[in-house]
């Protein structure tokens, strides 16, 4: 059996989420089954803006029950967070080099309203791959299986609270970079943004 690559769904992911696809170039596939994470990236992205890395957190439905599968998490939109993500995504890249070439192809996402947290951030996913150019088909777990056979397995390897998985990870030219410095492993928007084109040869 050939290896896969297995990775959770994840709200806008960071760079480091590209680099392990681009890195093993293996069969994609997502896990649904999984307990959903709190404080993960699953429902969270970082992106820099003049007043440093700000997190964006997709609000969910809470019901009674602690562990719920990923495929099982409903959006919550008893707020307007789309507006308020947007209009942060604009407000950071909007003078980004790429960020009109692009716009378009985002805005959907905070327009229409997707019920599954999992549906969202999947067809995501598939926008980011498509942008930059990672020819990857996005397959799904059938189940959860805690240590999948012939399966490289990144679920809890990609994670806000732990060290990044990218080692020494190289400068490239942000919006607000000569006030605040350099931010690695962001979002991957935020190197889509700036660096277009450049961003697969970059992962």
């Amino acid at each position: 059996m050939e290896s896969q690559l297995l990775l959770p769904a994840c709200y806008l992911p960071p760079i480091s989420y590209f680099h392990t696809i681009q890195e093993h170039n293996l069969p994609l596939i997502i896990e649904k089954y999984e307990h959903f994470q709190k404080q993960s990236y699953r429902t969270r992205a970082r992106i820099a803006s003049a007043n440093g890395v700000q997190d964006l957190i997709v609000p969910i439905q809470h019901g009674n029950k602690d562990r719920v599968p990923m495929k099982d998490i409903r959006i919550s939109y008893e707020f307007d967070w789309q507006r308020l993500h947007w209009l942060s995504i604009q407000t950071a890249y909007r003078s980004s080099a790429y960020f009109e070439y692009y716009e378009d192809d985002f805005i959907q996402f905070y327009e229409a309203k997707f019920d599954y947290l999992v549906d969202f951030n999947v067809a995501q996913l598939e926008l980011l791959l498509k942008s930059i150019k990672l020819k990857h088909a996005v397959n799904f777990t059938q189940e959860y299986v805690a240590a999948p056979a012939d399966t490289i397995d990144y679920r809890n390897a990609i994670h806000p609270k732990k060290e990044s998985i990218l080692a020494n990870p190289k400068e490239y030219y942000q919006v607000f970079s000569d006030k605040n410095g350099f931010y690695p492993d962001l979002s991957i928007i935020d190197l889509l943004f700036n660096q277009g084109p450049q961003s697969k040869s970059y992962l």
